[in-house]
């Protein structure tokens, strides 16, 4: 792998493109997770689980080494505590997409037939989110350019708004499935019960994070 330092003597923001490509291969990967519970597929999600956490130490690896190669001594196109910010909610999307899977590892959680279709929904408009969010993410080197000014700006700010508009679309998702899994409390296992309202909080806070993460590039535009 390059060493992040030579990413940064080309643009501050190829260590965190480098990063955030690595916390959305987490993300992908809950795709997986959740047909294998479809199918009802216990060995493979175990499996995925650990491919999971293995990218999310690769991920980890990345963050720890923008950290420790992060130029002191130099002009950087953005303050340094904006940068690490930025890291570390990138940081925090991958440990989510890591705790979804050990959420969904815990126990053999019974087929739920009529949630199936909105379940897939609601994970895949979470994992739209963060795939926007990577695309604003990959935008930055062209918004360095352009002086975070100018036609650029208004492109990644109407992605901004796109990024918070999948997370509204995430929120009502997530409250009709709530209400389904609340009208099967006395049919489910207390533990399944409890476990369903954690993956569904957890997966919730990717399209959080997802809206967070635009609202701070956001954030460089309005003080640029």
């Amino acid at each position: 792998m390059r060493s992040i330092l030579s990413l940064f003597a080309r643009s501050p923001f190829s260590p965190l493109q480098t990063h955030m490509s690595r916390v959305a291969e987490c993300v992908q990967k809950l795709e997986e997770l959740f047909e294998a519970y479809s199918r009802g597929d216990y060995e493979r999600i175990h499996q995925l689980v650990e491919d999971i956490s293995e990218l999310e130490h690769m991920a980890d690896l990345t963050k720890n080494e923008i950290r420790n190669s992060l130029p002191k001594g130099i002009f950087l196109a953005i303050n340094r505590a904006d940068l690490l910010e930025i890291l570390a909610l990138q940081d925090t999307i991958a440990d989510k997409a890591e705790d979804i899977g050990v959420l969904m590892s815990l126990k053999r959680l019974e087929p739920l037939p009529d949630m199936q279709k909105e379940l897939k929904r609601f994970l895949d408009k979470n994992i739209e989110a963060v795939n926007k969010a990577h695309a604003i993410i990959r935008q930055m080197d062209e918004l360095l350019e352009s002086s975070f000014g100018g036609p650029e700006a208004e492109k990644v700010k109407e992605m901004v708004d796109e990024v918070a508009f999948m997370e509204h679309e995430a929120d009502v998702l997530q409250r009709q499935l709530l209400k389904k899994i609340f009208s099967m409390e006395d049919d489910l296992p207390f533990s399944s019960f409890y476990l369903w309202i954690s993956i569904l909080q957890t997966v919730a806070s990717l399209a959080n994070l997802a809206e967070k993460l635009g609202n701070r590039i956001r954030m460089l535009l309005e003080i640029k």
